[in-house]
This record gives C-alpha cells, structure tokens and sequence, in this order.
C-alpha cells in the first residue's frame, strides 16, 4: 500500500475498510451495510435514523429528515411524513418534499429522467412494499406501499437522499449525449464522483477503488452530530493481515475487522479493540430448491447441531457471539422455540443416520462464500472450520470462494440462478436489526429472486400468515408477540446454519476519543474526535 499523503486541513481520521472498492456514493451504497455505515450514514441523512450513541442500549429507530410520521387511520398503505425545515444538501439548495420524491422515482419511476437502474437492488429489496410518493406540501410527503406494513418506517433508514438539484447541474451539463438513459446513468456516474447528499460530511475528493475523501459539514443541521474532525478517508483493504499492517505501520488510523490472531499485537502497540455484541448474523443460508440436500429438516438440524460454537469462538480470539437463533433469548422476537440450536454430535449423527447417511454414504453439499466482505467477519477460516466440523457428521462440504459484491449480487438472483454455481447454500451475513431485515426477506414467498433475499427459495403458507400478521400489527407490543410466533418457527424450521452473532471488531489508534460503538451493525463518525 503507498504512503498517504499528509493532509493540510487539521485532523484527518483515515479507515481501512473490508469492502474490495469504494461502496457507491450515489446515495443508495452498495457493498452490503458496510456501504450504508460508509458512504451511506456519513454523506446522506434518511427520513429515519439509527440511534447510534450508546454501547449499552439497543439502537432504536429517531427521527432524521422526518420528524415525525404516522400511518392514515382510513388506509393502513398510507403514510404521512413530516419533514425537519432549514435543512440544506451539500450544494446549498433546500431539501423539501419534492427532494423525497424524487429519491423514491430514482428506484421506482421508470419513467422518470433520473431513473437509476443500477440503484434498484440494493434499495427495493429492502423496502419491496413501497410504491410511490407525493408531496402534500413543502414539508410534508405521503407514501403508498402495496399492501399494509408496519415495518416501512424501519425499512426508510436505507433510503438515502440526495439532492437532485445537484444531479441536475449533472445532467444539464451533457447535453451532447442523445439518449436520455445513456444521459441519465452518466449523470449518475458524475454525481457519485462529486455527490451532494445532507448528511455530517460533505465529499472532497473520490479515486475508484482507491479512496473517498470527506471535510467536515460544519452547517449540518443536528448540532451533536456536527463533526469534531476534519476530514475523513475511506480505503478499500479486504485483506485482514493487509488491514493490520496498515494499522500497525501507522498508515491508518482504523480498521475493521483486525486479523484475530493479530489481537495481542495490535493491542501491545497500543491500539484499542472496539467490539460489541450486535444484530448481526453470520450463517448458511440453505437451497430448498428440487434436489438440494436440505430439503429434509432432519438434515438442517443435525448440521446446526454439529457445530462447536464456543470451539470456534475460542479460534476467534473471542470475536463472536454464540447464536441460539435469529435473535437472542429475552429479545422481544425471541419466542421460544422447541429446536435448541447448540453443540451435540451425538444426536446430530442420529438426525443424519435416519436421514440416510453415514460413514459409507456421505452429503456432498456446495457452499458459496467471499474472501472477505462486510461483515463477513473471518469467511475463509470460519468457513474452513464448519467444513472439519461437519466432516464428523458425514458431511462432504466443498468450498467455492467467489468476490463479495458477486456473492451479495446473487443473494437477490438465487440459488437456481447461474452464479449460483450449482451452490446449496450461500454465506451471506445479514443485520437483524428490524423485521424485514432480521426475518421476512427470508421467508416470504413475496421475497423469492429477484425481488428480495429468499435465495434458498423457502416458501410456506404458513409463513405468509405469520408475516402477514406481524405487517398489519401497528401496536408494538402485538407486533412483537407476531413476530415472536414468526421466530420460533423459523428456528423450528430452520432455514439457516446459525454459525455466529458478529461483535463487529475495530482496531482504532489510541488517539481517537468518542468513538461509540453501539450495539448496531452501524457507526457515527461524525462523534469522533482525535487528539
């Protein structure tokens, strides 16, 4: 890795990433949430936000460019948003109703001028139940979604904002180009090198797959989350032991996911281990496709109970979490269901013995997996240790280790699509953050590819009722009690190798002060400050 150069404008916090490139920058990121926490929350605001400023209590949903929201007592698909005056886009012009609009046209409206196909995947597969928005007046905006859902207030936090005047100037400026979704995407593409969004930090400077640079938004509109430094930069380093090195060697301040056996070094320098037990989940997401080998349950509960979980923690150096499902016991969604996710070979040898296999007759399966990712956590080690785990359990496991952003694009094409690769399960971690994201994209048959994250094709009317029961449920506590009854069966289920809970390790130099790191997939910048 070259030298950084010296930054002449105060306080420069520099980050090493996981991701492989820079995560879009055109306000719906890619590259999984790391994208979200990168380019995502720093740049742009959202009608709704994480509460991100606390490591003890789960971050909850606040208000962002919204301040306040409610769904129409006459039409349960209907939903009235009130937005924060005096708040401005990096450009200087005003975000008002009309600005929200058109961010909902960019992924929904093909008839729109700044229809953005590309931006499509990673925000309607997370939000599938929007349909449209229009404005009431300069600081109110309704929203339509197909049917009633509870979630869509959740599910906002991905819809960044940016600005359209700004893309605007982009497209004005290419005049010369004929074809209005040739001029469009190019517009696109130099709005996302020089993006103006409303967020804590404005862009100074973008280099594909190199770095992003941000200054300080002195002017943004919440004065706790005005930035105590100056400048940030961004750097793609899916390698952990390159990460460690750059950290070690003083060229970063920051790292994600430091190398694990590299902890004690990292620490004998002086660094700080941030770490917390998050919503995150790290699994195998299996195929019920026609001939896939977990088709039968007895099959996916003997493998989640193959698995030395705390064996792997300790491999880990202790950066994990055990999972008992989804969500953890005491959680709200929790439910108590009656398969208990733990480590007892014995009656996994059992489940699979009657299942047909043993000694003499092995389960070849097929997983697909990233070299690195957000958060992907250790992939290729954590992945390698399931396959000598399952191994006592006559299971054959082969190992296809594809790039992240094409194992995360084919979450949405699924496992009977081509990239695939002929795979039976996919190792793609999630947040769990809310319904949709933590259990619903998983098991709706309205969320099968290419509308959402079903890969595995899991599909149960009964499911659909659950789901449907918890969408229409607009009081918290019956909304948590149907989505408590929807967690116990998915466990029950079992649709996933339930491998780990992420604690979202960081490496950060001992120079940093206020960094938070809550109990969230996610991260404030703008809090930080360096000495």
């Amino acid at each position: 890795m070259p030298a950084l150069p010296v930054m002449a404008q105060g306080k420069t916090l520099r980050i090493a990433m996981t991701a492989a490139d820079i995560p879009k920058t055109n306000g719906q990121p890619d590259q999984g949430f790391e994208g979200n926490r990168f380019t995502g929350i720093p740049l742009f605001d959202a009608l709704t936000h994480w509460d991100l400023s606390s490591e003890d209590k789960p971050s909850v949903l606040i208000p962002g460019l919204a301040t306040e929201w409610a769904v129409s007592d006459s039409d349960k698909t209907k939903w009235i948003f009130k937005l924060r005056q005096g708040v401005k886009f990096h450009d200087g012009s005003d975000l008002k109703a009309a600005a929200i609009v058109w961010n909902v046209q960019k992924v929904l409206d093909k008839s729109a001028p700044h229809f953005a196909p590309d931006q499509i995947g990673v925000t309607v597969s997370r939000m599938p139940n929007l349909v449209s928005a229009r404005v009431i007046d300069d600081y109110t905006v309704e929203l339509t979604t197909k049917e009633p859902d509870s979630f869509i207030p959740i599910n906002l936090t991905n819809l960044f904002i940016a600005s359209p005047a700004h893309w605007q100037k982009k497209y004005d400026a290419l005049a010369s180009v004929s074809d209005p979704a040739e001029r469009a995407k190019q517009a696109w593409a130099a709005f996302s090198t020089d993006a103006s969004g409303s967020g804590p930090f404005k862009m100074a400077s973008f280099s594909a797959r190199e770095r992003v640079e941000y200054a300080a938004n002195k002017d943004y509109w919440d004065a706790k989350r005005v930035p105590k430094i100056d400048r940030v930069v961004l750097l793609p380093m899916p390698e952990a032991n390159a990460r460690t090195a750059a950290l070690l060697s003083g060229q970063v301040d920051w790292i994600e996911n430091p190398a694990p056996d590299a902890l004690s070094a990292i620490k004998g320098k002086g660094f700080v281990i941030k770490a917390n037990a998050q919503p995150h989940v790290w699994p195998w997401q299996f195929s019920f496709a026609e001939g896939s080998p977990w088709l039968d349950k007895r099959v996916r509960h003997a493998a989640n109970l193959c698995v030395n979980r705390e064996e792997l923690k300790e491999a880990l150096n202790g950066l994990m979490e055990i999972p008992k499902g989804t969500v953890p016991p005491g959680h709200p969604w929790w439910g108590n269901p009656k398969f208990d996710i733990k480590y007892d070979l014995e009656a996994a040898k059992k489940l699979m013995t009657e299942a047909g296999y043993g000694p003499n007759k092995r389960l070849k399966v097929k997983t697909i997996t990233s070299a690195s990712g957000s958060g992907q956590m250790q992939p290729v080690p954590m992945n390698e240790f399931l396959q000598q785990a399952l191994k006592e359990c006559f299971f054959d496991v082969e190992l296809d280790v594809i790039e992240w952003n094409a194992l995360f694009t084919n979450w949405r094409q699924g496992a009977k699509d081509p990239g695939s690769r002929g795979a039976h399960a996919t190792n793609v971690t999630f947040a769990a953050m809310d319904p949709f994201f933590a259990m619903v994209r998983f098991t709706s048959s309205k969320t099968v590819p290419p509308v959402s994250n079903n890969w595995g094709y899991f599909v149960n009317p009964e499911f659909d009722d659950l789901i449907a029961k918890a969408r229409t449920s607009f009081a918290d506590k019956d909304r948590d009690a149907a989505l408590a009854n929807l967690h116990a069966r998915i466990v029950e289920e079992a649709p996933f190798l339930w491998v780990a809970h992420d604690v979202g390790p960081r490496a950060i130099s001992p120079k940093l002060k206020g960094v938070v790191q809550p109990k969230s997939w996610f991260i404030d910048l703008a809090t930080v400050s360096m000495e």
